[in-house]
């Protein structure tokens, strides 16, 4: 394998596209020279526009900028699917393995190797677009999608064309409240099946490239949004909303750091009123969510800013990338038009055909989907931060159904899992299944300090051990002598100590400064070691404070 063969690429000024170089495989990856007549394919543009944002930072920007127009924004993005094996071979894929270590013939594009279609590819499609509420083809097709380019061997990508295994759908969203809330509804264009290609990495100094082709052939799913979005935060929901459906369902990671998921996003301006769309850019290389919402507005303001300044004519149909240093988006090529492509059907794959009982065990094994969730738990009097919170992520929906499902309060139980569980999870870095408590001894401990058996005070020290070493709640109650203070007499006695060592407070306190209270409330809950019960505890207090008034 040591010399086997790749191409490198070498740019002309006559032709768009790469020129092939044949090279040496060397230290595990393919090395691609690219020499280049002309200037990086990135550029940086001459003189830069100023330097404007859209964003929910700067809301009367927002609103001048789209005084006289409308934002128009779909997005295009591709979903690694949890396969164990590629999409049209047998070889698997592990995110970080070294170059060129899981690839095999078919991957590689070697002559005579053919393709045989991974079934859980199939599977997977089907139950997003059941998800997605779209029409699924009974009858689809493979196609070749037509280019050249270091990183795809076979000079061709398997996908899928005119025929798509999912069309016609939507998507519903909840926008935070913190961004004007409200209810979304974007639709879904088609859903369609691929192949990933493999990935080129650069030299600083860009010079040379290497071929890494160990993401070639593994499956992908496209999503393609309708152009029903009008801003950054919409946009930016609408792909969060996405990422929770695929990890419910367990067709994808969606992790973005690791290139799961990739968005590319498609903005248009046009003046209000008018019915045609603005020339579409689309924009690449947004690497999280909160990236893809400040590129979709600056994106905007860039173009808005074209049209006031009578160079509408600027904006052409391209692809542009956002530079995360700079805060702006950079010109990187012209876009290929899909003649480009010149698609035709996969001669060495049969045709996609689903019988209606396959569909319907599918959707038969759907999950409860995010959506449904948020719902259900609105009507349990849940607010919309709670239901956002707790049904972002499967598994902590699932640690609180369980938990109230042993019979804790809706709210007490968001509470503590949003609040003090939360927290431990963030500070340790792990995630509700790694932490030590069981949805069962939460619910215990709610029904403790909601019965009195212990302070609230107890009940986060508990639940600190709980977490981190486990254990019954019942079992530290009672190896700790945790039990609340409930005598009367007993709590009675303890104020009496504590307002006898305290005179000068006391007559203080009656002479005015009412806020002491909080201060012989302490000393009381020192001396009985933080099991006194401070309804009782406060009730005596007062009386015995007030009994000389």
């Amino acid at each position: 394998m040591a010399s086997m063969l790749s191409r490198g690429s070498q740019i002309h000024p006559l032709f768009p596209y790469p020129v092939p170089l044949f090279i040496k495989r060397t230290a595990g990856a393919f090395n691609c020279s690219t020499k280049s007549t002309e200037t990086p394919t990135i550029t940086q543009e001459k003189p830069p526009l100023p330097k404007n944002k859209l964003s929910s930072q700067n809301p009367k920007r927002a609103l001048k900028v789209l005084e006289d127009f409308e934002p128009i924004i779909c997005i295009e993005s591709h979903w690694h699917l949890s396969t164990l094996i590629k999409a049209f071979f047998s070889c698997t894929y592990n995110y970080g393995a070294q170059p060129n270590t899981n690839i095999c013939p078919v991957c590689m594009g070697l002559p005579g190797a053919l393709p045989v279609l991974n079934s859980k590819v199939i599977e997977f499609a089907v139950k997003v677009g059941l998800a997605l509420n779209c029409e699924l083809s009974l009858n689809s097709k493979f196609d070749r999608k037509q280019y050249f380019y270091p990183d795809l061997p076979k000079g061709y990508q398997i996908s899928q064309f005119d025929i798509p295994i999912a069309k016609d759908g939507y998507v519903d969203v909840d926008i935070p409240v913190e961004f004007g809330g409200g209810h979304r509804r974007f639709g879904i264009t088609r859903v369609h099946m691929e192949e990933d290609a493999g990935k080129l990495l650069h030299s600083d100094n860009g010079t040379n490239s290497q071929v890494d082709l160990n993401r070639a052939g593994v499956p992908l799913l496209e999503i393609v949004s309708e152009p029903d979005m009008r801003n950054g935060i919409e946009a930016a929901e609408y792909g969060a909303e996405l990422q929770r459906l695929v990890r419910y369902l367990g067709v994808s990671n969606g992790n973005m750091q690791e290139g799961s998921l990739r968005c590319d996003v498609n903005v248009s301006v046009r003046p209000i009123g008018q019915s045609e769309f603005g020339t579409k850019v689309e924009v690449k290389n947004l690497n999280s969510f909160s990236a893809m919402n400040r590129a979709i507005d600056y994106e905007i303001s860039r173009q808005v800013d074209l049209y006031r300044q009578g160079q509408a004519e600027q904006i052409v149909q391209e692809t542009r990338l956002w530079e995360e240093g700079s805060q702006r988006t950079v010109t990187m090529r012209k876009k290929e038009g899909l003649s480009d492509y010149r698609y035709f059907p996969e001669p060495d794959l049969p045709e996609v055909i689903l019988t209606n009982e396959y569909v319907e065990n599918i959707h038969n094994s759907l999950p409860e989907l995010p959506e449904m969730r948020r719902r259900r738990y609105e009507k349990m009097g849940l607010n919309m931060p709670d239901v956002l919170f707790l049904a972002n992520d499967a598994t902590v929906a699932e640690f609180f159904d369980a938990t109230i499902a042993n019979g804790a309060d809706a709210k007490l139980a968001a509470n503590w899992i949003m609040g003090d569980i939360a927290a431990y999870m963030k500070n340790e870095k792990v995630s509700i299944s790694e932490v030590k408590l069981t949805p069962t001894e939460l619910a215990e401990l709610i029904a403790s300090i909601k019965s009195g058996m212990i302070s609230g005070k107890i009940g986060k020290e508990i639940l600190f051990e709980l977490i981190a070493i486990g254990g019954t709640v019942n079992g530290m109650i009672k190896e700790k002598n945790l039990v609340q203070i409930l005598d009367p007499a007993l709590i009675e006695k303890m104020v009496d100590k504590v307002l006898t060592e305290n005179p000068k407070q006391v007559e203080q306190y009656r002479g005015g400064r009412t806020k002491l209270q909080g201060f012989f409330a302490g000393q009381v809950m020192k001396e009985s070691k933080g099991k006194a019960n401070p309804g009782l505890l406060n009730k005596i207090l007062l009386e015995k404070l007030n009994a000389n008034d």
